[in-house]
């Protein structure tokens, strides 16, 4: 599905809750790695927005991105964009709130992961902006499919005709959405001195859409 603005969205069903897959612009992609490029150099600045302390992740780098590049960068517009179809697709009702509470870019090399966790607010949503071209391989000779560097979102307990998981293989552009109780990890890979760069957020919609019965 390709809205007026020429943002590319899906929703996929399956795994309990409703996510939706969206395909960043390349523009706002490349803005947002020049802007990382830019912290990476800039010591002090970089200091200054770790977000590290934040989250659970055990990984080298982990950025807050500033509101002001949020805004000038056309991240903010296309949060808003996505959840505000998203919603009014699920529910058919159209949102008049839209706060994100924040946004960080994560640095992500091998052998490093984040472990399984679950985020505030009432919207969240992991994608990537830089993913390495080879993410490694099982070390033995396996059956399933090797997730080295995937994000997996988990949701429910697997039973008959009910995955509890859902695995991403990163693609550089691709940004899900999910309500902020889903479950996630990334998953360590290995072969490579290459960076994963992903990019989350959290924000609020309003109450009364959110609050389904009442809490």
């Amino acid at each position: 599905m390709q809205e007026k603005n020429k943002i590319e969205f899906s929703i996929i069903k399956g795994l309990g809750p409703s996510i939706l897959k969206a395909k960043i612009p390349k523009d706002i992609v490349d803005k947002l790695n020049s802007y990382v490029d830019e912290l990476i150099v800039n010591k002090k600045k970089s200091i200054t927005l770790n977000h590290g302390n934040h989250l659970v992740g055990d990984v080298t780098q982990e950025f807050k991105v500033e509101e002001e590049i949020m805004k000038v960068s056309g991240w903010a517009n296309f949060l808003g964009v996505c959840v505000s179809n998203w919603i009014q697709k699920e529910t058919g009702n159209k949102i008049t709130k839209f706060h994100i509470l924040n946004s960080w870019i994560v640095r992500q090399f091998k052998n490093e992961y984040n472990p399984t966790h679950w985020h505030n607010g009432h919207i969240s949503g992991a994608g990537f902006l830089k993913v390495p071209k080879n993410l490694g391989k099982h070390s033995q000779n396996k059956k399933h499919a090797y997730r080295g560097g995937n994000l997996q979102l988990i949701h429910g307990s697997r039973m008959f005709l009910s995955p509890s998981t859902f695995n991403i293989v990163p693609k550089v552009g691709d940004f899900y959405f999910f309500p902020h109780y889903m479950m996630h990890t990334v998953f360590p890979f290995k072969d490579t001195d290459e960076e994963r760069r992903s990019i989350s957020f959290n924000a609020e919609i309003d109450d009364k859409i959110y609050n389904v019965y009442g809490a």
